[in-house]
């Protein structure tokens, strides 16, 4: 099968509430897609408005894959989601319909659109529990910096915070030798590929992450994080430790106010922001970027629909 004749596949990449959602929607009104969803949070079932799930209003208008498919406290690999992505996009173009991949997620959306071959190396417990262990006693930074010394790549592509992630890493050079990074091959998978991202000026997204915040909070996302910590979802979970649940978690402790806790929630989402770009690099030759603020919105949905038109 010839390049021109292979099944598309697009994803649509860029920071936290940017837009992705809407413009997904928006194609929806004239193209049959469907979303693979390339969110690491959006996967636990229960974690809805800290996640910003879509609406059952959006998912009556645009199906969604990889929503709600493990509980909070199930261990969710990268591995797993990349099969599980892959047999969702099989679905959906055996179907006849045009798989969206839509997500800030940069390694689900690598390991989906570059075919990364995940590296074969089996949990070590004992290990684990210990680097757990050293993250608790020194620190999540600390941890991050032996990272650094190891796996510099890894590290620049891994945020401190995401301690399981680092834990693994580490985990896998002290295992086999050999950096994480260098180990994660890649097979480009079967289909005609186009990666668009959608950005905005720094001040205006960060206006739109703290408006969305202000509305998490407004529609329950309090009661969300009491009730997850009720049925025994503990704060050392990882899914646990994401945006809005981690800060929330602190104030129902009674280490925040709640005031403090949603103004962390908004740093931490910019900071999370600003680790996403180094994920997804306007810089980067294989994604076509548009900017909402400009009038990017109308261009992305032509580029995209342009793309999946038959040959």
């Amino acid at each position: 099968m010839s390049a021109e004749t292979l099944p598309p596949l697009v994803a649509l990449v860029g920071p936290t509430a940017v837009g992705k959602t809407d413009l997904a929607l928006a194609l929806a009104e004239r193209l049959p897609v469907e979303v693979v969803s390339a969110d690491s949070r959006q996967v636990y079932r229960g974690m809805d408005i800290g996640t910003a799930k879509p609406s059952r209003e959006e998912l009556a208008r645009l199906p969604h894959h990889l929503v709600d498919i493990v509980e909070p406290d199930e261990p969710f690999t990268l591995a797993q989601y990349q099969e599980r992505a892959y047999a969702a996009i099989a679905d959906v173009l055996r179907r006849g319909r045009l798989p969206l991949l839509v997500g800030g997620t940069g390694l689900y959306i690598r390991a989906v659109m570059e075919g990364l071959k995940i590296p074969a190396v089996p949990p070590d417990e004992a290990l684990r529990a210990a680097l757990f262990a050293e993250a608790e006693r020194l620190g999540a930074e600390a941890l991050h910096a032996r990272l650094r010394q190891v796996d510099p790549l890894a590290a620049e592509r891994i945020d401190h915070r995401n301690v399981r992630r680092v834990v693994r890493a580490l985990e896998v050079h002290a295992v086999t030798g050999q950096p994480i990074s260098a180990l994660q091959e890649r097979q480009p998978p079967p289909y005609r590929l186009l990666t668009v991202g959608l950005t905005m000026p720094r001040p205006q997204l960060y206006e739109r992450v703290d408006a969305r915040v202000d509305r998490m909070v407004a529609a329950g996302l309090v009661e969300e994080v009491r009730g997850l910590l009720a049925r025994g979802y503990g704060p050392e979970l990882p899914s646990m430790s994401g945006l809005g649940y981690r800060e929330i978690g602190l104030h129902l402790r009674g280490e925040l106010s709640l005031e403090a806790a949603v103004a962390l929630v908004k740093s931490d989402t910019r900071k999370f922001i600003r680790h996403q770009y180094n994920w997804f690099s306007p810089t980067s030759a294989a994604i076509r970027w548009f900017d909402l603020a400009a009038g990017g919105a109308a261009p992305a949905r032509e580029a995209i629909a342009s793309f999946c038109a038959p040959s």
